[in-house]
C-alpha cells in the first residue's frame, strides 16, 4: 500500500502532540490536514475527501465520539481511528458504536499508529475492489440473501442467519471456490485479529457447516494457516 496522496484528517486539540504527530505522518508520506477541535474538525471534513479520520476522543466544543457521528451522518465508508486517554471497555465500545474501526489509548508508540493506518488503508481497498454490491448468492442448492439474512434450501422455509453468520457466508461466496483470508474476515467482521476473534469465528464456520450439509455439492475447507474456501462443486465442474 502506498502513502503516497492518502489523505487524512487529524482532530487533536493538545497542539504540541498533534502537531508531532502530524509531521510525523507527514514524513511518512501521508496528507495531513490538521485540526485543534471537534468543531474545526468537521468544517475541514466537509471541504475535502479524506481516506482517513484520527480523533481524539476528550476535546473542548465537540468531542469525538459526537464528531465520528456527525462524519458517519455524511461518510458511512471513511476509516476513523480513536485517540485517546480512556481505556474504560465502557469507552472503548462507546467508540466502536459510533463507527471506529480502532482505537488506541494514549501514550501509544506512533509506529503502531502507523502499522493501524496501514492495514485500515489496504483493508478498504481490498473491501472496494472484492465485495461487489449484490446482497443475493446462490450457493449450490441453497439462496443466500445477506440482507435479510435469509439463507434457504431450494424450496424450504428459510433459515434467519444471525449478522456474523449472513456476514461471513456472504464474503464466502464472494471468494467461492477461492481462497478467502482469514485475517480479511476477522478485521472486516469482528474488527480484530487475535486468537480470541478467531476462536470465535471458528464456532461461526461450524455453524455454517451444519447449515450447508443439506447439499453434497457444497463444501467449507479450511486451509490451514490461511483461511477458508467454500467449495460449489457443480460451479468448479463447470468451470
Amino acid at each position: 500500500m502506498e502513502a503516497e496522496n492518502k489523505k487524512i484528517l487529524l482532530v487533536e486539540d493538545d497542539q504540541n502532540f498533534g502537531a508531532i504527530l502530524k509531521d510525523f505522518l507527514t514524513l511518512n508520506d501521508f496528507d495531513i490536514t490538521l485540526a485543534k477541535n471537534g468543531m474545526e474538525g468537521f468544517e475541514k471534513f466537509k471541504k475535502d475527501n479524506f481516506d482517513l479520520c484520527i480523533l481524539d476522543v476528550m476535546m473542548p466544543y465537540k468531542d469525538g465520539y459526537t464528531l465520528a457521528k456527525e462524519i458517519r451522518e455524511k461518510n458511512k465508508e471513511v476509516p476513523i481511528i480513536f485517540l485517546t486517554a480512556k481505556s474504560m471497555k465502557e469507552d472503548v465500545l462507546k467508540g466502536y458504536k459510533v463507527g471506529a474501526d480502532d482505537y488506541l489509548n494514549k501514550p501509544f508508540d506512533s509506529d503502531v499508529l502507523l502499522m493501524k493506518i496501514k492495514a485500515i488503508i489496504q483493508r478498504k481497498a481490498t473491501e472496494s475492489k472484492n465485495e461487489p454490491a449484490k446482497f443475493e448468492f446462490q450457493i449450490g442448492n441453497f439462496h443466500l440473501n445477506s440482507k435479510l439474512r435469509f439463507l434457504t434450501f431450494k424450496n424450504n422455509e428459510p433459515i434467519k442467519l444471525s449478522p456474523k453468520e449472513s456476514e461471513l457466508l456472504k464474503m464466502m461466496a464472494i471468494y467461492e471456490n477461492d481462497l478467502m483470508p482469514r485475517e480479511l474476515a476477522l478485521t472486516k467482521i469482528w474488527r480484530d485479529d487475535n486468537y480470541f476473534t478467531s476462536r470465535s469465528m471458528d464456532v461461526y464456520i461450524a455453524k455454517l457447516r451444519k447449515y450447508l450439509r443439506e447439499d453434497d455439492t457444497v463444501e467449507i475447507l479450511n486451509i490451514h494457516g490461511e483461511g477458508f474456501r467454500l467449495v460449489n462443486k457443480n460451479a468448479a465442474k463447470a468451470v
